[in-house]
């Protein structure tokens, strides 16, 4: 047996430490030979001091094309407004490293779905020197998991759409008939059957959605909620004037749910046209619905918005129990909002809902 210079006679030898024999066996140029990950070497301020081959390939830049340039120009205009870039850089440094995926812009212009590591390369003061950044490109698997993800969504709109509608009609329907209607509940209950089998079609993510907040225009949601009211009649009874599309981050049934209040008021306190605007105030995003009916006085304005309260315009065949508007005020609260009530006896009410809008390019 061969013995360790210096140790004991028979003591056996180490084999040779992976690492090092790792170290010794891989070419100086290694970076430059890979090509499935992009290898972006940055100096301390983020500018572009290395480019392998699988940057080229993936980001579409030649390196003469690409040195010296800043890492930014990787991102979406959107993006690099939000300082993301020097948001990653900061937390490299403070961090190590740090992970993020996302949409990344090529030479071309066109986008790519990346997973991005960048960590911080520091001397042995601690002092960073730069970063390196490794590169995957994943937009075929993103591409493939949006598409089986789109097919379970529409297989799931098919059930969620009429089964929504069902509830909401029923939802209102609970209004005139009371909570506690035994029929009523029992159809509520089938119609939530029928959304919990969506909801696991359509994924954990999209049932969250659906049942929490999501970005939507306000005048889409003012459309449907006229759909939910008057389906057969819409054309006939409502005219949709100003419809800008301001975004809004909402609980998109609920608020819809609001809005038919409204709407189901209007209707049913007059038989003219229906007007209804959406547009954008500096308060936000507005829905105005303006029907020509009956009027409520202006006593009774303050008064309304309380649950169980009628108008002395009110007529016992009008049906309901009061209850809509004061529902439509609540949910409009929640969304940290305001309705207002304007009206003249003899020539029309008009009802406007304003919530805050959201800013479109963000998410919800």
């Amino acid at each position: 047996m061969s013995a360790v210079p210096g140790g004991e006679p028979g003591s056996p030898v180490p084999a040779p430490r992976a690492l090092t024999s790792i170290r010794r066996s891989v070419p100086r140029d290694w970076d430059e030979q890979v090509d499935l990950f992009a290898i972006v070497k940055l100096d301390s301020g983020g500018f572009v001091r290395g480019w392998n081959l699988g940057a080229e390939r993936i980001k579409g830049y030649t390196e003469d094309q690409i040195i010296g340039c800043h890492f930014s120009q990787f991102y979406r205009e959107d993006a690099r407004r939000r300082g993301v870039p020097d948001q990653l850089l900061a937390a490299a440094q403070r961090d190590g490293h740090v992970e993020d995926t996302g949409w990344r812009v090529r030479n071309d212009g066109s986008e790519l779905w990346a997973r991005v590591t960048i960590s911080a390369i520091r001397n042995d003061q601690g002092q960073v020197l730069g970063f390196v950044k490794i590169v995957r490109d994943l937009t075929s698997e993103k591409r493939a998991s949006d598409e089986r993800a789109a097919a379970r969504r529409a297989v799931a709109e098919d059930l969620l759409a009429p089964a929504t509608a069902l509830r909401d009609h029923l939802a209102l329907l609970s209004e005139e008939l009371g909570h506690d209607h035994r029929l009523l509940r029992l159809a509520a209950e089938a119609g939530d059957r029928i959304l919990a089998v969506a909801d696991t079609l359509g994924g954990v993510a999209d049932a969250h959605a659906r049942r929490g907040r999501r970005s939507e225009t306000f005048a889409v949601v003012a459309r449907d909620a006229a759909s939910l009211v008057l389906p057969g009649d819409t054309h006939g009874r409502v005219v949709f004037g100003q419809m800008d599309a301001v975004p809004v981050c909402a609980d998109v049934r609920g608020l819809r749910h609001a809005v038919a209040h409204v709407l189901e008021n209007a209707a049913k306190y007059s038989d003219d046209v229906i007007d209804v605007d959406a547009y954008e105030t500096d308060e936000g995003a507005a829905v105005r619905v303006h029907d020509r009916g009956r009027g409520i006085p202006a006593d009774d304005l303050a008064a309304i918005l309380h649950g169980g309260h009628r108008g002395r315009f009110d007529d016992t065949e009008d049906g309901g129990q009061g209850r809509g508007l004061t529902n439509a005020q609540r949910i409009v609260g929640e969304h940290g909002g305001i309705l207002r009530i304007t009206s003249v006896p003899g020539e029309g009410t008009t009802v406007t809902i304003t919530i805050p809008r959201t800013d479109d390019s963000l998410s919800c």
